[in-house]
C-alpha cells in the first residue's frame, strides 16, 4: 500500500507516545460504519455476494494495520479503502470475469438478480446487459478498475486516482478509454427497448 510509511493526519488526537489506542479504535469504528456498507456494494457488483464479506474484513484489517500511518493529504479515507479494496479485488480477477461471461452468456446478472423485481430482472436478461458484460471483461484491468471506482463506486477522480495511487489525467483518460469502447460495442443498441 502507498500510505504505509506516511505520517499520521493531524486532525486526529495524539499522545506524546504518538497516536492514542482509544483515539484509533473510535477512528476505526467511525472508519468502518461510514464506509463499510458502500464498500461491501462495491464489491458484491465486482465479486458477487460470496466473496464480498470476506473482501471487506480484508480491507478494514489491512486499513486497521495502517491506520496511524495513513496520510490524509494524498487522498480521503474513503478513496484509501476503495484502493484496498480494489487491490484485494485484484486477486480474484478471474472470478469478476467470470461473472461477466456469465452475464454477457445468460442475461442474467447473479449478483443483483436475488434483490431485483420482476421489471428489473426482465431488463436485466436483455442483450443489453449481455453486451455491456462483455465489454467490462474485454476491458483491460486498469480500465475496469478505474471505471468501476468511478461509475459503481462512485469516486471522484480524485478519489479514484488517489485509491488508485495515479494521477488525476491517468484517470480522465482510463474512464474516457473505456467509456469509448463501451459506446462502440454498445452503439446500435436502443434504451428505449428492453
Amino acid at each position: 500500500m502507498r500510505h504505509e510509511s506516511q505520517a499520521a493526519p493531524s486532525s486526529w488526537p495524539q499522545t506524546a507516545e504518538g497516536p492514542s489506542p482509544w483515539r484509533e479504535s473510535e477512528r476505526f469504528a467511525v472508519l468502518f460504519t461510514r464506509h463499510a456498507p458502500e464498500l461491501k456494494r462495491y464489491v458484491m457488483r465486482r465479486l458477487g455476494p460470496e466473496p464480498a464479506d470476506d473482501i471487506v474484513a480484508e480491507t478494514f484489517a489491512v486499513a486497521l494495520q495502517h491506520l496511524t500511518s495513513y496520510d490524509g493529504g494524498k487522498g480521503s479515507e474513503r478513496a484509501w479503502l476503495y484502493g484496498i479494496a480494489t487491490n484485494l479485488v485484484s486477486r480474484h480477477r478471474r472470478r469478476e470475469i467470470g461473472l461477466y461471461k456469465a452475464l454477457s452468456r445468460t442475461g442474467v446478472d447473479a449478483v443483483i438478480e436475488p434483490f431485483t423485481d420482476e421489471v428489473d430482472r426482465r431488463v436485466s436478461a436483455g442483450g443489453a446487459s449481455r453486451r455491456l458484460a462483455k465489454a467490462l471483461a474485454g476491458l483491460s484491468r486498469a480500465h475496469r478498475d478505474t471505471l468501476l471506482l468511478v461509475i459503481w463506486g462512485e469516486l471522484t477522480y480524485d478519489e479514484a486516482a488517489a485509491a488508485l495511487d495515479v494521477p488525476v489525467g491517468t484517470v480522465r483518460s482510463r474512464v474516457n478509454r473505456a467509456r469509448a469502447k463501451l459506446r462502440r460495442v454498445l452503439s446500435d443498441i436502443d434504451p428505449e427497448e428492453g
